[in-house]
């Protein structure tokens, strides 16, 4: 499990300074949540097994929320919120984060892997277009540069897999709300970091968790009542309990904390490394295949973010 007292640490109101250490120390956070969040459809393919989607989302996002109030109670770093700012959180968070939840599960429902996984690769762009329109992050054109890449990668990535692409009549409803999705974990990305500069990254987080959770709840109760709990096995719920704390409740704290830092356009990059990780653990825990055009989608990948390293345009805003 993880450290508590250590996230509380890395994760508090407090601010590096951006030299060459500390933005290690940011990639090495958004590397490690790359990891988890690449490694959480494996671990949700057990469970998935036992359970239908929209319990399993239901249940992780419970113990997710139960988390992120743990979190906060032990950071000690909650102070009320203005008054302006719990219509803000209320927004973002319905908005934003649960409209991402609710799209994503009817999105992996009725498309295909392929489809999820290049849709989802557009998160960056999202972030990108959205800071360009409000004038929120300006976007040089090492950042475009990079975007592209990263995108490209990911295309050689899901074509090595062997995962279907598919724009058939059976697939567009999946594929146009995995775009939602997307759409919206760009939106929550963007216009959460004015609160961060507020409130501490636990308090923000979990009252996101909190809006979302609850209005998921409401949607997916009648699929909540015929599942039978006693009789999920005891792997299913390791893996709704990784999914809700690691992948929901520590991925995203962690995220957040790196969009106070170096903005959410360059934090958005990230999102194109969980990729690379699924691909490596479903090499390992499911014999699936890995082949030379994934290792080189993951060398663009990797490019692409070197070369927006040292752009530090985009974490400033105009």
């Amino acid at each position: 499990m993880v450290d508590m007292c250590y996230i509380c640490c890395i994760t508090s109101s407090g601010g590096f300074g951006m030299g060459s250490r500390s933005l290690l120390f940011i990639e090495g956070i958004l590397l490690l949540v790359a990891f988890i969040w690449g490694i959480n459809p494996t671990i949700m393919k057990v469970g998935l097994f036992y359970l239908p989607p929209m319990p399993y989302n239901a249940v992780r996002m419970l113990i997710a929320l139960l988390f992120a109030w743990l979190m906060l109670g032990l950071s000690k770093t909650y102070k009320p919120f203005d008054r302006q700012d719990v219509k803000l959180i209320l927004l973002i968070g319905s908005a934003g984060f649960f409209i991402f939840q609710l799209a994503f599960t009817f999105g992996v429902q009725n498309t295909t892997a392929g489809n999820s996984s290049l849709i989802l690769a557009l998160v960056p762009a999202s972030v990108a277009i959205i800071n360009k329109l409000f004038g929120i992050e300006e976007i040089k054109g090492s950042m475009v540069i990079g975007i592209g890449m990263s995108l490209v990668g990911v295309i050689f990535i899901v074509m090595g897999s062997g995962k279907e692409i598919s724009m058939g009549n059976d697939h567009l409803f999946g594929a146009f709300m995995m775009l939602i999705a997307q759409f919206a974990y760009g939106y929550y990305s963007v216009f959460s970091r004015p609160l961060l500069n507020k409130y501490s990254t636990y308090q923000v987080t979990a009252y996101m968790v909190t809006v979302a959770t609850s209005l998921f709840i409401v949607v997916a109760l009648p699929s909540l009542m015929p599942v039978k709990w006693v009789e999920v096995p005891l792997i299913a719920w390791f893996s709704v309990l990784y999914s809700g704390v690691f992948a929901i409740c520590v991925g995203n704290f962690l995220w957040m904390w790196a969009i106070g830092k170096i903005g959410s356009t360059r934090t958005a990059l990230y999102n194109n490394l969980s990729p690379i990780f699924a691909v490596a653990s479903g090499y390992a825990f499911l014999d699936e295949g890995f082949g030379w055009l994934q290792f080189f989608g993951a060398v663009v990948i990797f490019l692409g973010m070197y070369l927006t390293r040292k752009d530090k345009g985009t974490a400033s805003a105009t």
